[in-house]
């Protein structure tokens, strides 16, 4: 037994399962606050990531469609020329100009 002395002065005896039960719940209580919160952000964080990655497969996979589905896609005939390719020709039709 636990002997407690009141404010008054007087000894009382309480049960200590008594104490021990309350201390129990309120600390189940407790973490359950605390830890449903946690949870909650947890979860919340969870599913933005899940929708940022379903948009972003979804924008990939819209972009290689439309590259599939376009057959006129060539790539540039003069990617990578430096000179005007006519230079030479008129080279040999007027010798004369500079």
């Amino acid at each position: 037994m636990v002997i407690f002395i009141n404010f008054m002065g007087e000894e009382t005896t309480k049960n200590p399962w008594v104490i021990g039960a309350v201390l129990l719940i309120v600390g189940l209580g407790l973490g359950y606050w605390i830890g449903s919160g946690a949870y909650q952000k947890g979860y919340d964080k969870a599913v933005a990531d899940a929708k940022a990655a379903q948009e972003e497969v979804a924008q990939k996979a819209g972009e290689e469609a439309a590259k599939a589905a376009n057959p006129f896609q060539a790539a540039n005939p003069l990617e990578g020329v430096t000179a005007n390719p006519f230079e030479k020709a008129k080279k040999a039709l007027n010798p004369f100009a500079e």
